[in-house]
């Protein structure tokens, strides 16, 4: 992925490993994510009003854990650069993981009902997030109807994936469930501005494979098919989409339409 870079500074999907801990401090209000994030639809005062509950914690290293499952829960995460997976931990102590989280993005809403934390996140790269006290936002919300509605539309579209993922996860082939993740994560790189045809990828294929409920050598065996088949480069974890329109195709995507989240 291409981007050009002030010195120090870590962006989702590129090798660096440096972060500009003055950038972590930026306010939602100058923050390139707000249209992406809780701060859509606010106004100058209201966003000052959001910025001043938000805390900017110390960056989380690759590896890290933002939250294990079965803590209490207190805060909803932003991610402003980097990138998180969730999973759930299981009997025998494995993971099972059930979503990516990339810049821009919020993670815990599903452990609001609960009032703990269902899942575990933890870090896949040099990751910063804001911190934002639930009980401050839902006070804060009765008072902003603009806010109040961004809540809930991150709520539906996180139902709306779930419904999305059990679909790809019970109906498509292997073939269409690692083509469906590539374009779901091809059109949120260019949301964030990025490059939608070529990027790196912070999950490994064992992620990857896990993820999308196959084995890693099958996982494997697509990458290399894919690339034999003019759909795609690879190597490593650098992926360039060569054949965009064939990927839709593959997962039965027209022109335009918008992919499964894999969130």
């Amino acid at each position: 992925m291409k981007r050009l870079q002030s010195r120090g500074t870590l962006a989702v999907g590129t090798s660096s490993k440096l972060i500009d801990l003055a950038a972590v401090k930026v306010a939602c209000q100058n923050c390139s994510l707000a249209r992406l994030c809780l701060p859509l639809g606010l106004d100058g005062n209201d966003l000052d009003r959001l910025d001043r509950i938000i805390k900017r914690r110390r960056p989380v290293r690759r590896g890290e854990h933002l939250f294990q499952a079965g803590d209490p829960f207190h805060c909803l995460y932003a991610v402003r650069s980097g990138s998180i997976k969730t999973y759930t931990p299981t009997e025998d102590g494995r993971e099972q993981i059930v979503g990516f989280y990339l810049s821009g993005e919020l993670l815990g809403l599903d452990a609001i009902e609960s009032q703990h934390h269902v899942c575990a996140g933890k870090a896949l790269e040099t990751t910063s997030v804001c911190e934002v006290p639930y009980d401050r936002l839902a006070e804060l919300s009765n008072s902003l109807p603009s806010l109040h509605r961004q809540i809930w539309r991150l709520m539906s579209r996180e139902i709306s994936h779930e419904q999305g993922m059990l679909l790809i996860l019970g109906k498509r082939s292997a073939d269409e469930r690692l083509a469906a993740f590539l374009i779901s994560l091809s059109e949120r790189f260019l949301q964030r501005g990025f490059s939608g045809r070529e990027f790196n990828l912070s999950m490994s294929r064992h992620d990857i494979a896990n993820y999308l409920g196959l084995a890693v050598e099958t996982v494997s065996r697509m990458f290399s098919r894919f690339q034999e088949q003019g759909l795609l480069r690879v190597e490593r974890r650098h992926v360039a989409l060569e054949d965009i329109e064939r990927l839709r195709s593959l997962v039965g995507l027209e022109a335009g339409e918008a992919p499964v989240r894999y969130s």
